[in-house]
């Protein structure tokens, strides 16, 4: 491997536009490690970082990259590692990092923490060769698993899981409607739907991601056009009545849509805005339909090690896997933000450490 190096905001600026310098990775403070990257995965965090975020002060300069995956290269002093773990050991991140002696931190809600904020936007990323994390963030790699695999998972499971399981209470039988279903977050939902009963409805933006969301074990795949015929398909696949849970991460261009698809007493759970925040809300429809509206951002650690016991219950045959779009050298890192700002991918972007 060449000098140890990072990509780097400096200003904000377009996809693409981090720099690459060299530096000397630091060594950890006591509770936290030194991860040598083998591959980090990509995350519209990512871009949303590199080109700020209106009214949002982030603390530049900054390396982006929430999701990576490693060897733990050394431990700061006193500092002991979560179970399956040691110095030399292959691990996977967690991104988000918060205090872990609040109230909400303490009933292990990390994610409600006042200091919480994911790797790569509150504080440096994976987007280097190394990166220091606290140890409290690191999980082993499933059996098996490639180091792509590993960065792709953390981010994107662990989000559509709180969504699905702990805060929309998805059950057998129900239908979820899932927007962006090519996504990262989106092929997660849909195996995540398989996996727990329920019967999912993709919606993606072209025929040949449609055709791979059947393979993750989507129900129906409609590709977006007109949203009136969407929503009349929506109709009619459910009988007239609607959607139990609409998995909403899109924002403004779906969001009234959402609403209109959601059955009486369903539940539209969101995670983000990727095409605006700011869309009008039907507060007849919302009580007259007697929604539930419930807000989520990213997931308590401790549901990632529920997903990776689901995992080692068959390593030779898991019950979902990160979908990989396609992997970059790590030295094409601002090429990958480029990539996944153009749209055509499915499933995760990843670089890896040559």
């Amino acid at each position: 491997m060449s000098n140890p190096f990072r990509f780097r905001i400096h200003e904000h600026g377009p996809a693409g536009s981090p720099v690459r310098e060299d530096f000397s990775p630091p060594e950890p403070r006591p509770g936290w490690v030194r991860l040598q990257v083998k591959a980090m995965a990509l995350n519209h965090l990512d871009l949303w970082t590199t080109q700020g975020i209106p009214g949002v002060k982030l603390p530049i300069p900054i390396t982006p990259g929430s999701d990576g995956a490693g060897t733990i290269e050394s431990v700061g002093e006193g500092t002991a590692l979560p179970p399956g773990l040691g110095v030399g050991a292959s691990a996977l991140i967690a991104p988000g990092v918060s205090c872990g002696v609040c109230p909400a931190c303490l009933r292990g809600d990390d994610m409600q923490c006042p200091a919480y904020g994911n790797l790569g936007h509150a504080r440096d990323g994976t987007a280097a060769t190394h990166v220091l994390v606290p140890a409290a963030n690191l999980l082993p790699v499933p059996a098996n698993w490639t180091y792509p695999q590993a960065a792709a998972f953390p981010l994107v499971f662990l989000t559509a899981w709180e969504m699905l399981v702990h805060k929309a209470r998805v059950r057998a039988g129900e239908w979820v409607l899932v927007w962006g279903g090519g996504s990262g977050v989106g092929t997660a939902a849909l195996q995540l739907c398989r996996f727990l009963g329920a019967r999912a409805i993709a919606v993606v933006g072209t025929e040949s991601k449609a055709m791979k969301c059947w393979d993750l074990g989507a129900e129906h795949v409609l590709v977006r056009g007109e949203m009136k015929e969407l929503l009349s398909r929506v109709r009619d696949i459910t009988g007239k009545r609607g959607v139990d849970v609409v998995f909403e991460h899109t924002g403004a261009a779906t969001w009234e849509a959402s609403v209109s698809a959601v059955a009486r007493g369903g539940r539209i759970v969101t995670c983000g805005a990727t095409t605006g925040p700011v869309s009008p809300l039907n507060l007849q429809a919302l009580f007259a339909k007697q929604i539930s509206i419930l807000g989520s951002y990213m997931g308590r650690r401790e549901h990632l090690w529920t997903l990776l016991g689901l995992l080692q219950r068959n390593p030779s045959n898991p019950p979902f896997v990160p979908v990989i779009d396609r992997i970059f050298p790590l030295e094409e890192y601002p090429e990958a933000q480029r990539h996944l700002k153009a749209g055509d991918f499915f499933g995760k972007v990843v670089c890896e450490v040559g």
